[in-house]
């Protein structure tokens, strides 16, 4: 009896294996309703992407053109001392003798949290000594800076005086 079932066995599975090699050849080529065969097409090349589009403002760097590289070192000195959640709240000057170059940097508001950045509005003064009493302008806008990262300027405008 041992016998007759292994010669049973011997006989069905090649048959049942066969079957189900069948069954997955016929599922993979099939897929979900695409094409049996399909070639690559060749896609037109990509454009390349802008750097700039013009539909976003570019963010200021600065607080005027007329501030050289050591001004705006001075100046972003105080912003970020003027805006330090953990400061006093209170105006911070600053001054570069060689260029005659000074002014301040006044919060205006409590420190927030916009997206993943702690921002702060303020108040600039800057003023640009010249030969007849000299030229201020003051300027409103936002700093923000990433936690342990430098401040930077997200926004920037002119203030009436």
């Amino acid at each position: 009896m041992r016998l007759r079932l292994c010669k049973a066995l011997d006989r069905a599975l090649p048959v049942a294996f066969a079957g189900m090699a069948a069954g997955l050849l016929a599922a993979c080529c099939t897929g979900c309703s695409g094409p049996v065969l399909s070639f690559p097409t060749k896609e037109a090349a990509a454009a390349p992407e802008p750097l700039v589009t013009g539909s976003i403002a570019k963010r200021p760097t600065r607080f005027g053109a007329d501030l050289g590289d050591e001004d705006w070192r001075r100046a972003h000195g105080a912003l970020s001392m003027a805006l330090d959640p953990q400061g006093n709240g209170r105006p911070v000057k600053w001054d570069n003798p060689e260029t005659a170059m000074r002014g301040s940097v006044n919060p205006t508001g409590l420190p927030y949290v916009a997206g993943d950045e702690i921002c702060r509005d303020f108040l600039a003064t800057v003023v640009a000594e010249g030969g007849s009493g000299g030229k201020s302008r003051f300027l409103r806008g936002t700093g923000c800076k990433l936690t342990g990262g430098e401040w930077e300027l997200k926004r920037l405008r002119s203030a009436r005086s």
